[in-house]
């Protein structure tokens, strides 16, 4: 109000306009400001009868009225609340207690301005400060939010850098109405015990709120003096957390805290003074001004049943500091500053419309759009209504912090004592000879520094070091332990040495297995090639040279497609493989049988039966790995906590249970393989495929039990390793027991056959 008006009066700053605001309240609740905020862009502007953290200045353009920019965000939540919704429009918005991690994208965010300096600064200032007085054991209590993090993640690696101790840390949450009895008494109990003497503080004062509720019991119910040395970051106003006891003047004598910076504005006392408590201003303050006076405004009739009705002599310039300043705090400078950068942006983007050919030479006609102030604000420089210049560079405020000294007094007042200054260049300049200390410390350096060396050696030995802080799940600490380092992406890849060899070695055993085939099929018509059952050996071969190029779906980063086929592929094709030689076996000991006359399995002999035998037991597994993929289907994942330093990319199988179904049910076909091979293994020579295939599946079954202990105690990408090794191992072993015999005998002992064939008269 103060800043709208006295713009209004200055007949050189947009001549012939007037700014005009509208005020919300968000109730710290996010749905509030997004209604708030859209009903700002889409709908007509109304006022509300409740209280304010929103400040909204607009203008008149020959039309309704415009919001032209925002002042908001008392949180982290509702700053960036508001940036994500006002972005797209690219109307400037201000905020002052947002940390600059939240807009490090100006792409998206670039029309939003931080009324504060960069956070940098103020982190390197709080570790200086603590070097400057020599304390190196302190105790940390932070907003258990986003905020909170993003403050200890950059400020614990500049305190271990420095040797500074952390004795203490505490995580305070929001509390609801119900106040946490629990809260108090953790929080309670980690003061008192801790044995540093100087704690440091960041938060805003809804997230520390639990807090203040605690050291108000214990400096008024519990009649305990803490007896620390508080450094409060610019975030926390602890004046604000008066309580029904009044303000913890014992706890805070002598606290330390950043601001910043802030300069006198000439005519604002003598404003507040004249705040009269008429009925639209008493809708906007009346919670307040009830709490602060004691009575209700005579205006606001229809709420007479809570208390007694003011006089209407109440001035604000009566109370207490704690209960309001009349000072130009450091939000109310930063609204201060952000409203008259937005109305200098305004005449900068009229004069500039004005040195247009023929453009209209007067403020009275105005047509600019709020994107437009965007870049006038990004570098703009001005002199404030109270002389003070203030500029921006690439959108940031440049400004500095102070460090202020407060001094209590038992008549709950406050004086507030600049000490010290945060240069741009991260210098700290300090007045110790104007710091008034806690009637404990008369010498605070020597005696904080002595506490924290009577701490017994052994102690000190294991809790030298900064208070251990979780590195996120993508990161891990280094040997110092000291520095959160990124992971490094771990998978079985095509370019490393091992992927090189086990793709060269599937892509060679499929070539072997395609010179088989030719093999074959130029020795389709001779007595082997028949004896054997040409056409299950075709589908055997191919179900081999299949399972070889399955294996390659293993290797390579991991993707939807590769994970959900990688299994049920290999599992369909190895149990096609498996279930001709089923049915070759059972073929041979049929054949066998028939050969006796008049025995019945003459009629079970012929293609049919082996065609049924492999069709059958395919399509068993195949409805396994159907169920599978239709209810737990596997996906890509990533493992982080299985090897140290370590992100492993891996396909998550969905379901344990199936994958295991899967490769029991080949294993019972090649058990029962085994079985019947193993009781036909002494049939005549003419036969001796059954010695082959026992031995196939000796080795099958060899390298899958082999697998399971191997594959369970692997970690990381040699998982992927150990089953494609199996994969390849008992497909050699089919191909190699059963098949290269016959190419032996074909390729250098083709007189065998022949003449073996012929000497005993068969040829089936």
């Amino acid at each position: 109000m103060f800043t709208i008006h006295e713009i209004n009066n200055n007949p050189k700053l947009l001549p012939n306009n007037t700014l005009g605001f509208h005020i919300y309240d968000n109730m710290f609740d996010s749905a509030i400001t997004y209604e708030t905020l859209l009903n700002l862009l889409f709908k007509d502007q109304r006022t509300t009868s409740q209280d304010s953290f929103l400040f909204i200045p607009n203008y008149k353009c020959g039309r309704s009225s415009d919001v032209i920019s925002v002042f908001g965000g008392y949180t982290s939540d509702s700053a960036m609340q508001m940036a994500t919704i006002l972005s797209p429009y690219r109307i400037p918005q201000f905020t002052h207690n947002a940390h600059e991690a939240m807009f490090s994208d100006k792409r998206t965010f670039s029309s939003s301005y931080i009324m504060a300096p960069r956070e940098t600064l103020q982190h390197v200032g709080i570790v200086q400060l603590l070097l400057h007085f020599r304390w190196t054991w302190i105790g940390l209590i932070v907003a258990d939010d986003d905020d909170g993090e993003s403050f200890l993640r950059k400020l614990t690696p500049l305190l271990a850098q420095n040797s500074i101790c952390t004795a203490l840390l505490i995580r305070t949450q929001e509390l609801e109405v119900k106040e946490d009895p629990d809260a108090f008494q953790t929080i309670k109990l980690e003061i008192l015990s801790t044995e540093a003497n100087v704690i440091v503080v960041n938060g805003n004062f809804q997230s520390l709120y639990s807090l203040m509720l605690t050291l108000d019991r214990l400096e008024f119910l519990w009649k305990i003096e803490i007896g620390k040395v508080w450094i409060a970051t610019s975030k926390w106003d602890f004046t604000l957390g008066i309580s029904y006891y009044g303000f913890c003047t014992k706890t805070f004598n002598g606290a330390l805290s950043f601001s910043v910076q802030t300069n006198s504005v000439p005519g604002f006392q003598e404003f507040l003074q004249n705040v009269k408590s008429d009925e639209p201003l008493m809708h906007f303050l009346c919670v307040f001004w009830r709490y602060a006076f004691n009575c209700i405004p005579p205006s606001l009739t229809y709420m007479k049943q809570y208390g007694k009705k003011c006089t209407g002599e109440e001035k604000l310039e009566n109370l207490p500091i704690a209960i309001f300043e009349m000072n130009m705090s450091e939000e109310s400078y930063s609204i201060y500053n952000a409203v008259y950068a937005t109305a200098h942006a305004l005449h900068l983007s009229h004069l500039s419309s004005e040195r247009r050919p023929g453009a209209r030479r007067n403020f009275k006609h105005m047509n600019i759009q709020q994107w437009q102030l965007n870049y006038f604000l990004e570098n703009i420089n001005f002199n404030n209504g109270a002389g003070h210049e203030v500029f921006f560079k690439n959108g940031e405020l440049q400004t500095v912090y102070d460090v202020i000294n407060w001094v209590t007094f038992p008549n709950q007042t406050l004086l507030r004592i600049q000490v010290g200054t945060i240069s741009p260049n991260q210098e700290l300049l300090i007045n110790e000879d104007a710091i008034v200390w806690h009637s404990r410390f008369k010498q605070v350096g020597m005696n904080l520094t002595a506490c924290r060396k009577q701490v017994q050696s052994t102690k000190v030995q294991k809790e030298h070091a900064v208070h251990c802080m979780k590195c996120p799940e993508d990161q891990y600490p280094n040997k110092n332990q000291d520095q959160c380092l990124p992971k490094e992406i771990s998978f079985l890849s095509y370019q490393e040495s091992l992927g090189i060899l086990l793709v060269s070695l599937a892509i060679s055993l499929a070539v072997l297995t395609g010179l088989v085939v030719q093999t074959f099929l130029k020795n389709w018509e001779t007595p082997i090639v028949k004896a054997n059952n040409r056409n299950l050996t075709c589908i055997l071969l191919t179900s081999i040279l299949l399972c070889y190029f399955s294996s390659l779906l293993f290797i390579g980063k991991p993707g939807k497609v590769t994970c959900l086929l990688r299994q049920a592929t290999f599992g369909t094709i190895f149990s096609v493989a498996v279930s001709c030689v089923l049915a070759k076996t059972i073929l041979v000991v049929l054949a066998f049988m028939a050969t006796k006359p008049g025995h019945r399995m003459r009629k079970w002999l012929g293609q049919n039966l082996a065609s049924s035998i492999v069709l059958c037991c395919s399509l068993i597994q195949v409805g396994i790995c159907t169920a599978w993929l239709s209810t737990s289907p596997p996906f890509p994942d990533a493992d982080l906590h299985s090897q140290p330093g370590l992100i492993i990319l891996e396909c998550n199988e969905g379901s344990a249970t199936m994958f295991y179904y899967v490769l029991s049910y080949m294993g019972f076909l090649a058990l029962i393989s085994f079985t019947v091979a193993f009781l036909a293994r002494k049939l005549p020579d003419t036969f001796n495929e059954a010695k082959f295939i026992t031995f196939s599946m000796l080795v099958f079954c060899s390298v899958w039990i082999s697998f399971i202990p191997g594959y369970m105690s692997t970690k990381g990408k040699n998982i992927v390793v150990v089953e494609v090794f199996a994969i390849l191992a008992s497909n050699t072993g089919l191909l190699a027991c059963i098949f290269l015999p016959k190419c032996y005998i074909m390729l250098l002992r083709a007189d065998l056959n022949f003449k073996k064939l012929r000497e005993q008269g068969m040829n089936i």
